[in-house]
C-alpha cells in the first residue's frame, strides 16, 4: 500500500499550514475573525460531507479524489491572489468541499482494497502509516515554511504550497481501484440509474447507523476523537502569544506534529486496544495538552505533542474499529457521517474560541476547551466495539 501512503503524504506537504493563521492576522484579522473563518470551513465541510460520501458509494472514488485535489489547489490559490477576509473565506469554502469529497472516500477505497485481498486486519496499520506519512509531511512542510518565509515571505510559502498540491492531484491516478464491497444497485435491487444508486446509498448508510447500536456508538466515538484534533488550528497563535517570533512559530508547531507522527505510526500496534486502555489514553492526552498550553515554550509544546499523539492514535483505532463493525454496503456514506459529526463538534470548538478570545488569552482557552475531552475518555470503554473474533492486531 505504498501508493496510498505516498498520496496521503504528498497531499499534506503544504508549507502554508505552518503560517496561515499568521497570514490572516498579518492581513488585519483578529482572533474572532479568524475563528469565524474556521467556523465557515467546518460548516461547508459538514454540509457537503454525507452527500459526497454517498457519491463515493455510487461513482468512481478515484474521480472524487481527483476533484478534491483540484478544489484543494484552488483554495490556496485564492488566498494568494485575494488576501482579504472574503478571499480567505472563499478559499475555506473550496477547501471545505475538497475535504468532504476526500473524507470517507479515501477510507472506503483503502478498506475495500484490503478486503479484496483478504487483509482487512491490516487496515489500522495501513491507515496509521498513511496518517504518519501525512503528519510527517506536515511537520517537514512546517519546518520548511520558516526558511521559505525568510526568502520570499508569504508569497513564496504560498506558491510552493500550490505547486505541491498539483503533484498530489497527479498521484491520485496511482491509487488502487478495487471494486466496492457491494455494488449499490444490489442493495435494494432497483438501482437502474446513478441517481437511484446514490439515493440507495444514502438510505442504506442512514439505516445502518440508525438500527445497529455498535455502529452508532462507533460513529459517535470516532467523530468525537477527530473533533479533538481541531485545537491545532490555534497552535500558531498560541506559540506567538508565548513570545515566539514568526520564524520560530513553525518550529514549536512542528513539535506537536512530531507527536502525531508517532501516534499514527503506532496505530497498527495498538489496533486491538481495549476500551479501558483507550479511555486512559484519551484522559492522559487531554491533560498533557491542557498543561502544555499553560506552560508554553519548548517544554509546553513538547507536552502538547505527546498528548496530541495519544489522541491521534486513539482516533485512528476508533475509525478502524468502525470499519470492521459496519456491513460495508454503504461504507463511504457511513464514514462520511463520522466526518459530518466531527465537523459539527469542531464548529462548537471554533465558536467557543471566537467568544472566549474576547476575555481569555489563547493559552487558557486551549486548556479550558481540552478539559471536556476527559469526559470522552471516561465513556470511551462503553463506545468502542470489541476486536472482531479471530482478528489479528494488524501490523
Amino acid at each position: 500500500m505504498a501508493r496510498v501512503v505516498a498520496y496521503a503524504s504528498v497531499r499534506e506537504f503544504v508549507p502554508l499550514y505552518g503560517l496561515y493563521a499568521l497570514l490572516f492576522e498579518d492581513h488585519g484579522l483578529d482572533a474572532a475573525a479568524i475563528s469565524s473563518l474556521f467556523v465557515l470551513w467546518s460548516v461547508v465541510a459538514f454540509v457537503a460531507e454525507v452527500p459526497s460520501g454517498a457519491w463515493a458509494d455510487t461513482v468512481s472514488r478515484r474521480g472524487l479524489l481527483m476533484g478534491s485535489g483540484v478544489l484543494f489547489t484552488a483554495g490556496f490559490t485564492t488566498w494568494l491572489v485575494w488576501p482579504t477576509y472574503w478571499g480567505f473565506a472563499l478559499g475555506f469554502v473550496l477547501w471545505g468541499v475538497s475535504e468532504s469529497m476526500k473524507s470517507g472516500t479515501f477510507e472506503a477505497l483503502v478498506y475495500d482494497e484490503l478486503a479484496a485481498r483478504g487483509e482487512e486486519h491490516r487496515y489500522a496499520a495501513v491507515m496509521g502509516y498513511a496518517n504518519a506519512g501525512e503528519t510527517t509531511c506536515v511537520l517537514l512542510a512546517i519546518l520548511t515554511a520558516a526558511p521559505l518565509f525568510d526568502l520570499g515571505g508569504y508569497a513564496l510559502v504560498g506558491w510552493v504550497s500550490v505547486a505541491i498540491t498539483v503533484v498530489g492531484i497527479a498521484l491520485v491516478g496511482t491509487l488502487p481501484a478495487a471494486p466496492k464491497a457491494e455494488a449499490t444497485d444490489e442493495i435494494d435491487g432497483h438501482g437502474d440509474t446513478v441517481l437511484a444508486r446514490y439515493m440507495s446509498s444514502l438510505r442504506t448508510g442512514a439505516s445502518e447507523i440508525r438500527t445497529d447500536r455498535a455502529v452508532r456508538r462507533s460513529v459517535v466515538l470516532a467523530a468525537a476523537l477527530l473533533a479533538c484534533l481541531a485545537f491545532d488550528e490555534y497552535f500558531g497563535l498560541l506559540a506567538r502569544e508565548s513570545g515566539a517570533g514568526t520564524g520560530f512559530v513553525p518550529v514549536l508547531v512542528a513539535l506537536t506534529a512530531a507527536g502525531q507522527v508517532v501516534g499514527a505510526a503506532t496505530a497498527g500496534r495498538t489496533a486491538s486496544m481495549s476500551g479501558r486502555t483507550m479511555g486512559a489514553l484519551v484522559v492522559f492526552g487531554s491533560i498533557l495538552i491542557a498543561g502544555g498550553a499553560l506552560v508554553g515554550g519548548i517544554a509546553g509544546f513538547t507536552a502538547i505533542g505527546v498528548g496530541y499523539g495519544a489522541l491521534h492514535n486513539t482516533a485512528i483505532v476508533a475509525e478502524a474499529r468502525l470499519q470492521d463493525t459496519m456491513s460495508g454496503r454503504a461504507r463511504a456514506t457511513v464514514s462520511s457521517v463520522v466526518g459530518l459529526a466531527s465537523e459539527v463538534l469542531s464548529v462548537a470548538v471554533f465558536a467557543g474560541y471566537a467568544l472566549g478570545s474576547v476575555w481569555l488569552p489563547m493559552s487558557v482557552l486551549v486548556a479550558v476547551t481540552v478539559l471536556p475531552v476527559v469526559c470522552l475518555g471516561l465513556v470511551a470503554p462503553r463506545l468502542l466495539p470489541p476486536v472482531p473474533a479471530g482478528r489479528a492486531s494488524g501490523t
